[in-house]
């Protein structure tokens, strides 16, 4: 085994942990991987991808027994997350949003709210995450959707933009801020908005660079009368609830990052092994062995960074803030960079759909983009050296 299959050999995963593993990773060469270029170059939802995946019941991993759920550890849910975006981003981060969307209702939702809502997830039903807005992206303070309470109701107004599942979801965790509430900060609260709920519009999916069978929404809501009783905590929470989630999704996004790097290193690997100039293959050529030796060091020392900071969630710490934006950063840097030589070390092939390193280096660039920008996880690391 080479070093990053023995890193993978030494996860910390119960055997049943390693059981449904091995069934993702079949399911994922399979059927997903085949048909990622066909999704990529029509820009279709996967339908039949998300099927295969809930048929293996991984929605429900991240759902405790209780309400529909069998919940297994983090770790676990990473490595699900790795493998199906080895095979096909675009799918792998469709999954990983319910995970993004939905385990603020896990850890914040009310009894009720958990036991009316949570069963969907479970069987199967999409969720997305609604933050972003045109003036309102890093900063989320600045985002302008209004929450007004009319008796037992709230009235929702305003919209988002770049929503991930944003025309799928059967349940939004819609941002907002509470009228009444003084303060950019302290306003910010959030509602569960359910798929068909009057007023809420879908204006447009966007024709992006990669990941083009993920659909990313502009959404509208004119007038939305949404449920009190749907309201995530209390008024005024919703910044709280927003830092919590980010420091549970950002792994998953840095997984999810890293199942394009893998994919984007062993095919390169693969080529560069069978390939011949000058009478020996290249991988044979002192250079490309530094550059290959490079990746690898790099791949195997962040993958471990991953699942050092997975223990720590499955252990039950609450403050790995900064360790979840380290990780963000370095892991889609490092996606960009493994594409990026791919690419180069197919030579012209790399740079035609026939192979996949071209869509694999279109789909990592937004990794470096979304969930905070990496500038801002550089200042968000940066300045947590400066001294009070």
């Amino acid at each position: 085994m080479n070093i990053l299959q023995r890193l993978d050999a030494r996860l910390a995963l119960s055997d049943e942990e390693r059981m449904l593993l091995a069934s993702v990773q079949q399911l994922a060469r399979e059927q997903v991987a085949p048909r990622a270029g066909h999704f990529d170059r029509s820009g279709e939802f996967p339908s039949e991808n998300l099927r295969a995946i809930n048929a293996l019941g991984l929605n429900a991993m991240f759902i405790p027994a209780a309400y529909g759920g069998a919940e297994l550890s983090y770790t676990a849910y990473l490595a699900c997350v790795r493998e199906i975006s080895q095979a096909c981003a675009a799918t792998g981060i469709i999954w990983a949003t319910n995970y993004h969307a939905i385990k603020p209702l896990i850890d914040w939702g009310s009894e009720e709210q958990k036991t009316r809502l949570l069963p969907r997830i479970a069987d199967g039903a999409l969720g997305a995450l609604a933050i972003t807005e045109p003036d309102a992206g890093s900063d989320a303070t600045g985002m302008r959707t209004s929450f007004r309470p009319v008796g037992d109701e709230v009235l929702v107004n305003g919209g988002k933009s770049f929503i991930t599942n944003g025309d799928r979801a059967g349940l939004y965790l819609l941002f907002g801020k509470w009228e009444g509430i003084a303060g950019a900060r302290q306003s910010i609260s959030v509602l569960i908005l359910e798929q068909g709920t009057p007023g809420l519009s879908v204006l447009r999916l966007e024709d992006k660079m990669g990941m083009r069978a993920s659909g990313t929404a502009t959404l509208a809501f004119d007038g939305c009368r949404v449920p009190q009783a749907n309201l995530l905590g209390q008024p005024g929470d919703g910044l709280k609830i927003l830092f919590a989630s980010l420091n549970k999704s950002r792994p998953s996004v840095a997984a999810h990052a890293l199942g394009i790097a893998r994919a984007a290193f062993e095919d390169a690997v693969a080529y560069i092994n069978q390939r011949r100039q000058s009478g020996q293959r290249i991988l044979e050529f002192q250079g490309i062995q530094f550059m290959v030796a490079d990746l690898a060091a790099e791949l195997a020392l962040v993958e471990s960074w991953l699942w050092q900071v997975a223990g720590w969630v499955d252990a039950g710490a609450q403050d790995f803030g900064m360790e979840a934006s380290l990780l963000k950063l370095r892991a889609t840097d490092l996606a960009m960079r493994v594409a990026t030589d791919a690419v180069q070390l197919l030579g012209g092939y790399g740079y035609c759909k026939d192979y996949r390193v071209e869509r694999l280096m279109r789909d990592a660039k937004i990794t470096q983009i979304w969930e905070g920008t990496n500038q801002i996880h550089r200042q968000l690391i940066g300045r947590s050296f400066l001294q009070r």
